[in-house]
């Protein structure tokens, strides 16, 4: 299996794994914030993964845009929108998609 069709696959279930948990929740609650941040620092342990997201989603932001621009990885905007809308669980895959279909076409054109 080529590498960019793995973070495609990973792609799909860092979108279907973390909406799974959201969509029902979100039916039941709405769109309800302040629930939503209740929720998620709920206790030390909650708490604990969302910073880890949280950074790591901010790292990733800044990931994108720097390796993005040093590699000229097209459609940026979709793995920021990405990680912003579902997670890093989508928005890593997706940014390393794109890498890797622009390098093999660079690859290609050499």
């Amino acid at each position: 299996m080529k590498a960019r069709h793995f973070y495609l696959v990973c792609c799909v279930i860092g979108l279907l794994l973390p909406y799974s948990q959201f969509v029902p929740w979100l039916l039941e609650h709405g769109l309800n914030i302040t629930l939503f941040l209740r929720e998620l620092f709920a206790n030390r342990i909650s708490s604990f993964f969302a910073m880890d997201v949280i950074v790591s989603a901010i790292v990733l932001l800044w990931f994108i845009q720097s390796e993005g621009r040093r590699f000229r990885v097209g459609l940026l905007w979709f793995p920021t929108i990405g990680t912003l809308v579902v997670g890093v669980s989508f928005g890593l895959p997706l940014f390393l998609f794109l890498r890797e279909v622009t390098l093999d076409q660079t690859t290609a054109r050499a």
